[in-house]
């Protein structure tokens, strides 16, 4: 009885048993829903940012007028490169020459006036060391050659400032550079000093400054020094390598970002002041984030939330807490270990205890 028994067991009832849990495992599997997922890692060391910027002259000055008085003549135009004190136009002010010969007469009738003095007094020291005059006709001449003494200093101090004004007839470049505006015609009336017309502009581009701002999460990566690529579209194959030569002491209140500056060599002449560009920054931290896809986060009444996939290709839900922002992708700070299953742009029928059949990414093409 027992050895049919065994044999009805055997060869009846369990092979209906397991046909009817491969079924059942059958129709689990084909239920599970299939979801992309991707491991939580930490991002390479080396992160790179792309900041909107803007190219300017390494110096950029007005030049104006020192002298009052008629545009003669140009020595140099728009466009024209210029050295250090070379002559860029010439201003004619006949009041100028004017007070000058009558500055310089000033200063010889002083100088006659002054010999004349010292004769005085020399003659009345004498006269007033014998007592032939009284001490207070001697002091009269010295006083009085004093004064005369002081009346050539004067006169002396104006011919020097009316020299320098009629030098000034004559604008020079204060740098080497290139000439990127100029404001008046020949023969137009000038004035002197800033208050006058703008005559020239002369712009210093064999290195350009390049600002960039850059955000307040990445300052701490920011110093002089740092090797940067400037991109601008009118070379869309060519990278201007720069460095970063200072930064702000304080972010923008507004902005919240830290203003930059990086230097780039120019010597061609091929990138212009004014043009706008890009600045990618090689930055290197000493913990590189925890980073998953930005579309793995689940923004919900309760918090941030990712779906995450255990062992059993179970959906459990876990709140994270975000850090930086870096477009496709996000920083992690907390709640998620690294190597966590994450499901990729879950959708809202994911619930807590599903069962999933993951998808993993496929392996990225070598060369």
């Amino acid at each position: 009885m027992i050895a049919f028994g065994l044999i009805v067991y055997f060869f009846g009832i369990r092979p209906r048993l397991q046909a009817r849990a491969a079924l059942n495992e059958r129709a689990r599997a084909d239920s599970s829903v299939s979801v992309n997922v991707v491991f939580a890692e930490h991002a390479a060391n080396a992160n790179e940012i792309l900041l909107p910027a803007s190219l300017q002259a390494l110096q950029e000055t007005p030049v104006y007028a020192r002298t009052s008085g008629y545009l003669l003549r140009f020595l140099a135009d728009l466009g024209d490169r210029v050295k250090a004190g070379q002559p860029l136009a010439v201003i004619e002010g006949p009041e100028v020459d004017q007070a000058l010969n009558q500055s310089r007469a000033a200063l010889e009738q002083a100088r006659a006036n002054l010999e004349l003095a010292r004769s005085s007094a020399e003659r009345w020291k004498s006269l007033g060391g014998k007592n032939a005059v009284s001490q207070q006709e001697v002091d009269e001449k010295s006083a009085a050659l004093a004064a005369r003494e002081a009346d050539l200093h004067a006169a002396e101090a104006d011919v020097s400032r009316l020299t320098q004004l009629k030098q000034y007839q004559t604008i020079v470049a204060p740098f080497d550079g290139v000439i990127s505006a100029r404001n008046v015609e020949v023969g137009a009336l000038v004035s002197e000093g800033g208050g006058g017309r703008e005559l020239f502009r002369v712009s210093q581009t064999g290195t350009l400054r390049v600002y960039a701002a850059v955000p307040q999460a990445y300052m701490r990566s920011i110093h002089p020094g740092l090797a940067v690529d400037v991109l601008v579209n009118e070379f869309p194959s060519r990278v201007f390598p720069g460095r970063v030569a200072r930064v702000a002491g304080a972010l923008d209140a507004a902005s919240r970002t830290l203003l930059t500056e990086v230097q780039i060599p120019n010597e061609q002449g091929e990138l212009l002041a004014g043009m706008f560009g890009q600045v990618r920054f090689k930055l290197r931290s000493g913990e590189p984030p925890l980073i998953i896809p930005s579309n793995a986060i689940i923004l919900r009444s309760e918090g941030t939330l990712v779906a995450v996939v255990d062992g059993t290709n179970t959906i459990h839900f876990r709140k994270v807490k975000l850090g930086r922002d870096f477009g496709l992708q996000v920083e992690i700070v907390d709640g998620l270990p690294e190597g966590t299953m994450v499901v990729a742009n879950p959708s809202d029928t994911l619930t807590e205890g599903a069962t999933v059949a993951p998808i993993l990414p496929a392996p990225a093409k070598k060369g």
